[in-house]
């Protein structure tokens, strides 16, 4: 699984990170979506419980 995020498009909810925390983090200075994992083997819900829907998956 390919995973893409669009930080212009992130509100910085952080529900990504409370879904899959392996995969996302926060950026400490404006609290966007930070890619830890680009090719993960799971991200669960995380795209779809993301706010702004800042989050793509191929695969």
């Amino acid at each position: 699984m390919r995973i893409q995020v669009d930080r212009e498009r992130c509100v910085g909810a952080g529900m990504c990170v409370l879904t899959a925390p392996e995969v996302f983090g926060q950026d400490e200075e404006d609290g966007r979506v930070r890619l830890l994992d680009p090719e993960p083997a799971e991200i669960g819900d995380a795209a779809q419980v993301c706010p702004a829907a800042a989050i793509t998956a191929d695969g």
